[in-house]
């Protein structure tokens, strides 16, 4: 059996490779090609959709729970901050400073290194490891486009800079577009029904309102008005009153079931952008969170969003390096973190028996 410090390495060089290769959101295509190209030296059996690559570490046993490794390997834009060139993986130290090296080339080579671990002899699971395609615009071409192809799944575990603490939870996002309407008339007499007054008490409602259920570890749904235009001149009554609600949802809702609340409380008209955004939550006594503890790790609720967000069964999100460095100029990963992530990673997951949690969806 090979070492972590071994698997390391290799992946360590991997990774600088990716940092060396622009891989923006929708243009993932040559890191796409790296992850093949070491997968396949590897000798294994690689499947690739898009920009999407996955591998399994054996035949699917039908009888065994399936555990997906996944993170991604896009990259948002570098901002002009970049004292480091953003494209060139460069070593200062401990430090890889380098686009995407936090977020999530860290998480995602430690997760790879793990899985050629993990494959080395037999789990009590299915296990495919996946890098997949724009996760940070959230984009259909990623993950989402393979999750049929996987099959069924019982836990995800979610490569993102988490200080390798547990994220067992993720707010949801649902943005909605609301119009109320009114009719047009002349500002000079009493003429018309005039739209920004019938969108008053509804705005009201939005800051007012409480959902039922409240989260330990996100508090209450919160709703923020955000944006508001109306009126086309200053003599004329608006007939329409258009206006924008950004929604964070805690785990106790899904998405389409409060844009369903929010229509029946308010008159204006509500057109949700998106119901794909949805909350996560892996119970505490799941096995996996159970272990984590075991080891030490603490656990948290995430107010940002990742490809939990499209998974309907259980997800833990955790990985090396700090959310905080993400989309920040100068970002880095410290070598430290991604063999203390890979080391973590596999005490998580190497003999890990999950049977009473088989096809636990969320529902």
């Amino acid at each position: 059996m090979k070492s972590i410090q071994t698997y390391s390495k290799e992946v360590i060089e991997l990774l600088k490779k990716l940092i060396d290769t622009e891989s923006l959101s929708r243009q993932e295509d040559q890191a796409a090609d790296l992850m093949e190209f070491f997968l396949k030296e590897k000798k294994l059996s690689v499947n690739r959709k898009k920009n999407n690559v996955w591998v399994w570490a054996s035949k699917r046993n039908s009888n065994k729970p399936t555990i997906l490794l996944n993170s991604h390997l896009d990259t948002v834009k570098p901002s002009s901050k970049w004292t480091y060139p953003p494209f060139e993986a460069t070593l200062e130290g401990d430090s890889l400073y380098g686009l995407g090296s936090n977020d999530a080339g860290g998480p995602l080579v430690s997760l790879l290194a793990t899985f050629l671990l993990l494959s080395e002899k037999e789990q009590p699971y299915n296990l495919v490891y996946a890098a997949t395609a724009e996760e940070e615009i959230s984009g259909k071409n990623g993950v989402e486009l393979i999750l049929d192809e996987l099959g069924t799944i019982d836990l995800g575990i979610i490569g993102e800079p988490t200080q390798m603490q547990m994220a067992v939870a993720e707010k949801g996002l649902l943005v909605l577009d609301c119009e109320a309407k009114g009719k047009s008339g002349h500002a000079a007499r009493n003429e018309g029904l005039n739209a920004i007054y019938q969108a008053l008490c509804d705005i009201e409602w939005f800051k007012t309102f409480q959902f039922p259920e409240t989260s330990d570890l996100f508090g209450p749904v919160k709703m923020t008005v955000t944006q508001i235009q109306a009126g086309t001149q200053h003599n004329v009554v608006p007939d329409s009153c258009k206006f924008v609600v950004d929604v964070r949802l805690n785990e106790k809702y899904r998405n389409q079931q409060a844009a369903d609340l929010i229509q029946s409380k308010v008159k204006c008209k509500v057109s949700p952008r998106s119901v794909r955004l949805n909350s996560s939550y892996i119970p505490l006594e799941h096995p996996v969170v159970q272990r984590g503890l075991e080891l030490g790790r603490n656990y948290y609720g995430s107010p940002t969003t990742s490809d939990q967000a499209l998974m309907t069964f259980n997800t833990l999100k955790i990985g090396p390096g700090d959310s905080a460095r993400s989309h920040t100029a100068d970002e880095y990963i410290r070598i430290s973190e991604i063999e203390e992530g890979i080391k973590i990673y596999f005490q998580l997951l190497n003999d890990l028996q999950l049977d009473h949690y088989i096809n636990d969806k969320i529902m």
